[in-house]
């Protein structure tokens, strides 16, 4: 895992010490990768050239280099870590299955998954209920 940012490696030190430490207990465990110029972004296209910033983009990316998940967000709008660990978690599921499992919305580690194929099309609602994601 890895935050990337067009903002210098100083900036993200003065982020952890004085914001993320004190939201997340002993800061961010991952590391903070500085995109100056945005290159990095730009190839996600979420670099702004103009403004010179880069949107919230959170990538999941498998072990193979495939990009699994997007989500981008403007800046008034904050992200859901707890979203982005159940959709890990998901993926990883799903990985360890070789496809023969599917995770549903809201799928939790250890609730009901989906097996893949005609017969289930047409037929979900029967096997996943609404409130067994909440």
């Amino acid at each position: 895992m890895l935050s990337i940012s067009v903002d210098s490696h100083f900036v993200h030190k003065m982020w952890q010490d004085n914001e993320l430490s004190k939201m997340v207990e002993g800061g961010v465990p991952f590391p903070m990768v500085s995109d100056s110029g945005g290159k990095i972004g730009a190839v996600y296209g979420v670099y702004n050239e103009d403004a010179g910033v880069e949107m919230r983009g959170r990538f999941i990316i498998d072990p193979d280099g495939v990009i699994q998940a997007i989500e981008t967000l403007t800046p008034p709008v904050g992200r859901n870590v707890s979203e982005l660990i159940r959709q890990i978690k998901a993926f990883q599921h799903v990985r360890a299955t070789n496809g023969d499992e599917a995770t549903p919305s809201g799928w939790l580690p250890g609730k009901p998954t989906l097996k893949p194929g005609p017969d289930l099309v047409g037929h979900v609602w029967e096997v996943w209920k609404v409130d067994e994601a909440f």
